[in-house]
């Protein structure tokens, strides 16, 4: 049927598209590989059209298959887990100004957004130590590939020195991003504390080394005990420093900017984003002050000023990676969900305050060496700790002894509780692992009764 706003719904526009054009359906469709095109309906939907009450009932059926782990909360690690959303993030950002708003694509215009996206900058450079911070990037993962290719403009070189226990989700979309631009991840050995062996990047960092990167807390929670011997001999050999961290540990943790980072990385989920069926989410992406760096920045930056009669004003200050600016050149392109991500996460970390990000990471870290301690003492012969290193914050890689994980998986659900993430076929020689979260949320009972339930089906 023709519709006025829907020009190509109509197969007599559609005709005449194709003429003007010189092309049919075919060739529009010509670089599908013919083995994996479809030549049938597609076998969806209910062969009839249904009322609305249908829908409902169909859908409401669906949703009572979810199964809700509120007590005790899931310990499912992997980099996103569950943590409390303050009320009033919620709150402040569903108002109709924030919850509404375009991500600013005019440079001064939407002037209560850009203090907000300059509110967030500010406070997530000081909290990682760096002088400047974008407005934002989709997620961590996206975050990482961008500084690894920032990397590589900043350097004109191609390879990523990365560690052999990187977030193994990060890393594929790192390779993914890398693919077309010839950039090459390396790999280099952790120790058995999951620490950087320093000896293996010094023999595998050369002159097309564009950067190390470094976790820190590890994906398997451990606190790397001497990040600033990596950012050594990175500047030995003139490649950057690259080091990705969880925000909130920086309550309690030296800001990578403080040990030499020159790019740093983080995902914003656990500053009151929630789980979000694991989007949207929010990148955390910084640099030190230096020129070629800032010139190759993705994303956009909000600046402030003072308009002709000394008002405060501010406006968008740099965008040059971006899609509307660079067309096909560009190397980003963030939308109206980051800015929105960005904007719920400066309401969180502005209701807890300094001192309530400093108390955030320590009731994080407490709990983690609590479940530590209650592993090693309850569950020995049973379940270990996968890496010996001395403190772990957030996450806990638990390895198996002789059952599977997936049967044990399966055993905590029949009792209500939400298991570790299972590590096979994720990282090597952790296939017999399972890596836990343990947040604010996590209280003590809810610890024992997990090492309980371990101790049951183990």
């Amino acid at each position: 049927m023709y519709h006025s706003w829907i020009p190509n719904s109509d197969p007599i526009v559609k005709r005449e598209m194709l003429r003007f054009i010189g092309k049919d359906v075919e060739d529009l469709f010509g670089d599908i590989p013919e083995s994996i095109r479809l030549r049938e309906p597609l076998k969806v939907g209910f062969g009839r059209p249904l009322s609305e009450y249908e829908v409902y009932r169909i859908v409401d059926r669906i949703l009572s298959r979810n199964r809700v782990f509120r007590d005790p909360p899931p310990f499912i690690g992997g980099g996103v887990c569950a943590g409390y959303v303050p009320s009033i993030v919620r709150f402040l950002a569903l108002r109709g100004e924030i919850y509404t708003s375009y991500t600013p694509y005019q440079p001064e215009i939407n002037q209560g957004v850009l203090q907000a996206i300059f509110e967030y900058q500010s406070i997530m450079a000081e909290l990682y130590g760096v002088d400047v911070v974008n407005a934002s990037m989709y997620d961590g993962s996206t975050a990482v590939a961008e500084a690894f290719r920032l990397a590589m403009r900043a350097t004109k070189r191609s390879k990523i020195l990365v560690p052999a226990t990187m977030n193994p989700f990060y890393r594929s979309v790192a390779s993914t991003w890398l693919s077309p631009v010839r950039g090459v991840l390396e790999e280099y050995r952790v120790d058995e504390k999951g620490d950087p062996d320093l000896g293996d990047i010094y023999g595998r960092v050369d002159d097309n080394t564009a950067a190390i990167y470094l976790e820190n807390p590890g994906f398997l929670g451990n606190i790397i005990e001497d990040p600033e011997a990596v950012g050594e001999i990175a500047r030995k050999k003139r490649a950057l420093f690259i080091v990705y961290s969880e925000p909130t540990s920086l309550g309690i943790l030296r800001p990578p900017g403080e040990y030499g980072a020159d790019i740093v990385v983080g995902d914003g989920q656990s500053l009151g984003l929630g789980l979000n069926y694991g989007g949207p989410g929010l990148g955390i992406l910084g640099i030190r002050m230096d020129q070629e760096l800032l010139k190759q920045l993705p994303g956009r930056l909000v600046g402030a000023t003072v308009d002709a009669d000394g008002r405060r004003g501010y406006m968008l200050i740099l965008q040059a990676r971006e899609q509307h600016i660079r067309r096909e050149k560009a190397t980003s392109n963030i939308t109206t969900n980051s800015s929105l991500m960005a904007i719920m996460a400066t309401i969180y970390i502005a209701y807890l305050g300094g001192n309530g990000i400093r108390r955030l990471g320590e009731s994080i870290l407490r709990r983690t060496q609590y479940a530590v301690e209650s592993i090693r003492r309850r569950l020995s012969g049973k379940v270990s700790i996968a890496l010996r290193s001395r403190l772990f914050y957030r996450e806990i890689p638990l390895r198996f002894h002789g059952k599977s994980y997936g049967e044990i998986h399966r055993d905590l659900l029949e009792r209500g509780i939400h298991g570790g993430l299972w590590l096979k076929g994720l990282l090597k020689g952790f296939e017999d692992c399972a890596l836990y979260c343990f947040s604010e949320i996590h209280s003590r009972d809810d610890i024992d009764r997990l090492v309980q339930a371990l101790a049951e089906v183990a």
